[in-house]
């Protein structure tokens, strides 16, 4: 595929070992191939959406690829879901394989390899990708632990920028000894203080010990009747993030649901900003995933519509930036004007439909409306 472009600099996720590893991966790629040491950012998925890009080449890791990062002179290196399509950067994908592994493998195309690193990337994939039938898994998880507990930055700072400083840290020795005496003690406290979002939804509680840990064993466990365990944290000081684990898969449509992406069994959301308590998470989280009724079924409810006949209209699907949103649309002809039993607003003739100020979805669904025989279906 070509040379690879020399990087004016190096972007990662901030927040777990899977985007410090590969960031300093490619940190390491990038001196070997140009004899430079080129600068690593760091981002939180919330930030990197809002930061503007400015640079004419970068090599970018462990963030989705989007339309906007399609530029020349880019590499980008990811393997969560995407919809975007590269024609000018290089993307280099696999969403069945951890960032650091596809930068791993990018260094040793390029001879950049040794047996520390090949144990390092092994324990670091297991744990981003939740392969909890992995023998390494609970040392992958301390590993893991490490970024989470003391930070991209300080554990980069303490490894001098140095990837192979990770295998033998003497702080793994922490995490063992946290493993060993915290998480029995949080899996037993845990255990009796998952709370139900739905009927295969749970919201597990922890005070101490790895989370992922407590969230595994949970899962495995003979009577649990949730198949989605969650947790949930603040991220940012002022927004809620959630962070979903599985067994069989079903982690990611739950993400998918609040809006949230990730692995089959390890996936995360962030809830909107406008959410600011706890006890509001809990029952964001409930409405979001809790088995709806049918469409016509909430129409008819929040209407108070009562026995009155709903004719399907259209089913408009329409994207939001990266927010998917689906739109169903119904058409009635009661014999009288019905009340808006839960909503806030009013019925208008449909000669006025025309001038409303509406967004793009919803004058998808008035044009539809209007060229209807006598405005209907």
């Amino acid at each position: 595929m070509g040379p690879l472009p020399k990087p004016e600099i190096i972007i990662t996720h901030d927040g777990d070992l899977d985007g410090l590893l590969s960031g300093m991966l490619l940190q390491k790629l990038s001196a070997t191939l140009y004899g430079e040491e080129v600068r690593l950012l760091a981002y939180q998925t919330h930030a990197w959406h809002s930061r503007c890009l400015r640079e004419s080449a970068a090599w970018v890791s462990d963030l989705t690829f989007e339309e906007r990062m399609d530029r020349i002179n880019w590499v980008v290196v990811d393997h969560h879901i995407t919809t975007a399509k590269p024609t000018k950067a290089r993307l280099v994908h696999d969403q069945g394989k951890s960032a650091c592994l596809l930068a791993y493998e990018l260094c040793r195309e390029h001879g950049l390899e040794s047996e520390t690193l090949d144990r390092l990337v092994h324990l670091a994939n297991v744990g981003d990708l939740f392969l909890q039938d992995d023998p390494d898994f609970e040392l992958a998880n301390d590993h893991g632990t490490l970024v989470k507990t003391y930070g991209f930055w300080n554990i980069y700072s303490l490894v001098n920028g140095d990837p192979e400083k990770l295998l033998e840290h003497p702080l793994l020795q922490v995490m063992r000894v946290k493993r060993e005496v915290e998480d029995p003690m949080g899996l037993n406290w845990s255990r009796q203080n998952i709370q139900q979002i739905s009927p295969t939804v749970g919201l597990v509680k922890t005070v101490v010990g790895n989370s992922n840990v407590i969230l595994h064993r949970l899962l495995v466990e003979p009577n649990m009747s949730h198949r989605v365990l969650l947790t949930l944290n603040r991220i940012g000081g002022n927004q809620f993030m959630v962070s979903l684990r599985s067994s069989d898969g079903e982690a990611l449509p739950v993400a998918k649901q609040l809006q949230g992406g990730g692995h089959p069994n390890a996936a995360g959301a962030a809830l909107p900003k406008s959410v600011q308590r706890a006890a509001d998470a809990v029952e964001y989280l409930k409405k979001a995933l809790s088995p709806i009724d049918q469409p016509a079924d909430l129409a008819k409810a929040s209407l108070a519509l009562g026995q009155a006949a709903l004719e399907p209209l259209c089913t408009i699907n329409h994207s939001i930036t990266r927010y998917r949103n689906r739109l169903e649309m119904f058409a009635i002809a009661p014999s009288r004007k019905p009340r808006l039993a839960k909503l806030k607003g009013q019925w208008l003739p449909e000669a006025k439909l025309a001038e409303l100020p509406l967004t793009a979805a919803h004058r998808k669904a008035a044009t539809r409306f209007l060229n209807t025989a006598n405005g209907r279906e």
